[in-house]
């Protein structure tokens, strides 16, 4: 048996900010209005250590949702009700996309974006702050200048991108004054473009932690609807071997990387919350996750 690769421990986001674990809960289907259970959702994910929260403005739009913003307000709701949960979890969210536009990062829009997030989820302030998707048509100096004075405002503490490519990064981080500290891309057995287009190695220069957004490929790697049969029959191996199921495995794949990625848990329910992090007492080996690789391409490394 080799080293194990997943990377269990708690990660480091920057100084300003207490660790986060290695699982984050994302709310882009925390959609259900019943505040009972979207506050006990929220406290089991505390309870398992998964202390970082993922939200965004647009979130609310799908997902049987009521709308843009939809999710802020539900979480503001639930912080309203249980004011002891905000000092429990590091907030994030996301701005910069204007349906439908789609993507504005103007400075009025989106300093705008970010004051909207901060009333909808009942907070004075936004712990990590990411540019949802780039905007093409706003020079990258506007964008810095914006975040910038956000943070000394102190509407937010730290910044980040999501769904960015490594040179928007690199050119908006040559204009801002403070660190980015996190990028957001897709990032899966399924979804394997961050090991080979430069975001993966980009975090790894410039010590970006990797949050992974749909670890699970929306659901189909716990399914295994639509993904190669070679694939389900590796993860179903190894999930046999470590006596989890399948999307456990695929939630150990992602925390594997060196880089110690966070994987953003979409689900709803508990008892699934409970289940994946269990991925936190797999092992994989260099051996079972190039295994994965070849399963999911279909090809062998050369």
């Amino acid at each position: 048996m080799g080293k194990n690769l997943v990377q269990s421990d708690a990660r480091l986001l920057c100084d300003e900010l207490p660790p986060v674990g290695p699982l984050a809960l994302g709310l882009w289907r925390y959609t259900n209005t019943d505040i009972g259970h979207a506050t006990n959702l929220l406290e089991a994910a505390i309870d398992l250590g998964i202390n970082l929260v993922d939200n965004a403005d647009v979130y609310g739009l799908d997902w049987g949702g009521n709308g843009f913003g939809a999710c802020e307000e539900l979480l503001g709701q639930v912080l309203s009700g249980s004011p002891e949960l905000r000092d429990q979890i590091v907030l994030a969210t996301k701005g910069g996309i204007q349906p439908p536009v789609p993507y504005n990062s103007s400075s009025e829009y989106l300093r705008k974006a970010c004051e909207d997030s901060l009333r909808r989820m009942n907070v004075e302030q936004i712990d990590l702050y990411q540019v949802h998707r780039p905007d093409m048509y706003t020079h990258p100096a506007e964008v810095a200048a914006t975040l910038d004075s956000l943070v000394e405002e102190e509407k937010v503490i730290a910044l980040g991108v999501s769904n960015h490519s490594p040179s928007q990064i690199k050119a908006l981080q040559e204009h801002l004054r403070n660190p980015l500290i996190a990028v957001q891309p897709e990032f899966s057995a399924l979804h394997l473009n961050p090991l080979r287009d430069g975001i993966l190695d980009l975090a790894a220069e410039r010590d970006l932690v990797p949050l992974a957004w749909s670890p699970l490929a929306g659901g189909s790697l716990a399914t295994g609807e639509g993904i190669p049969s070679e694939l389900a029959a590796v993860l179903d191996e190894l999930a046999s071997r470590e006596s989890v199921d399948r999307a456990t495995i695929a939630v150990a794949f992602v925390l594997s990387h060196p880089t110690s990625p966070i994987a953003i848990l979409g689900t709803q329910t508990i008892e699934r919350l409970e289940k994946l992090s269990e991925a936190l007492q797999v092992s994989l080996t260099r051996a079972d996750v190039y295994k994965i690789i070849q399963a999911s391409e279909g090809v062998p490394l050369p």
